[in-house]
């Protein structure tokens, strides 16, 4: 009988980054004498038998017999095409990772009016729902900068109405011309929103900062 060898999904390398699990193997080099087999299209188990009779079965099928639980005894064998199997397991393992948060940047002045207040705020709160963090900025223009007590208020203002969706995670700083606080998304379950959220920010709004810059 000729036995189909595809060899094995190569271990991974200290230092290097692999989206499969390490050595997966495969047909002629599953070393085990018996192995219990599951049919991977239908998930009809055929139980524990010889691994000539599983390679046997397999070829028959026009497929691969994967090895999936090398631990196990007798290891647990699979049924598949080795191609897509090795595929569903990339895409698998891409999907399991978490999108990484974003900072997102919203602008204050001292003088803004309610609406855009009311709108910037809004957008803070979406920002944050998504989980992203969000650096708040407010900017002092010519002699503004005599009474930065006032862009302060503005700031803790921020906070506050934002204090329903976030907690401080740098507390406003003045630093030349600016103030700058950062806040970062509390926990799902603990975050309710005040105020009606916008239906799509605009990108002027959506500023986005790498959190290595923050």
């Amino acid at each position: 009988m000729k036995i189909r060898r595809c060899g094995t999904l190569p271990l991974r390398r200290p230092g290097a980054s692999s989206n499969l699990q390490p050595q997966i193997r495969v047909n002629g080099r599953i070393r085990a004498r018996e192995v219990r087999v599951i049919i991977g299209s239908t998930g009809e188990q055929l139980g524990v038998i010889k691994l000539t009779d599983a390679l046997r079965k397999a070829q028959g099928l026009g497929l691969d017999l994967v090895e999936i639980a090398p631990t196990a005894n007798p290891p647990v064998c699979k049924i598949v095409d080795f191609g897509k199997f090795r595929y569903d397991i990339s895409k698998h393992t891409k999907d399991k990772r978490p999108a990484g948060a974003k900072l997102k940047e919203i602008k204050f002045r001292v003088n803004i009016d309610d609406h855009d207040y009311l709108t910037k705020i809004r957008h803070g709160e979406e920002f944050l729902d998504r989980g992203n963090k969000v650096r708040v900025q407010l900017q002092f223009r010519g002699r503004e900068m005599a009474h930065q007590e006032f862009g302060m208020q503005v700031v803790l203002k921020v906070r506050d109405d934002l204090s329903g969706m976030s907690q401080v995670e740098m507390n406003p700083k003045i630093t030349g011309r600016n103030i700058t606080m950062t806040l970062a998304p509390l926990p799902a379950n603990r975050r309710k929103r005040r105020f009606t959220a916008p239906e799509n920010p605009t990108e002027n709004e959506e500023a986005v900062v790498s959190p290595t810059d923050a």
